[in-house]
């Protein structure tokens, strides 16, 4: 599954979930790029799920209306301490994820 991490998360998560291949925005040259348009760019590029923790995001987008998934990671941070307790619920839910869902996982 391919899957965008948001720059709202620390980088070295990527490397925590296996099985995946796994692009930052910041890698794709995406920085600073807006909610709306930073989901028509992943979907435009294929991928199946972005993973941000941005609590906002599903209020603000409609991500039912993209061809992909959408993950927020609820951590008491954005810190990789606090995210990596999450890593196991993310790898569950990316095997039975759906595109045009929002999955929350965390507290």
């Amino acid at each position: 599954m391919r899957l965008l991490l948001d720059e709202c998360l620390d980088r070295r998560l990527a490397r925590d979930i296996v099985g995946h291949d796994v692009s930052t925005v910041q890698q794709m040259g995406w920085a600073g790029t807006q909610n709306g348009e930073l989901l028509r760019r992943a979907a435009a590029a294929a991928f199946d799920a972005f993973i941000t923790g941005d609590r906002n995001l599903s209020f603000q987008q409609n991500p039912e209306e993209l061809p992909l998934a959408v993950v927020v990671l609820k951590a008491p941070s954005n810190r990789l301490p606090d995210l990596k307790p999450l890593v196991p619920k993310l790898l569950a839910a990316l095997a039975e994820l759906r595109r045009n869902s929002v999955v929350w996982l965390g507290e």
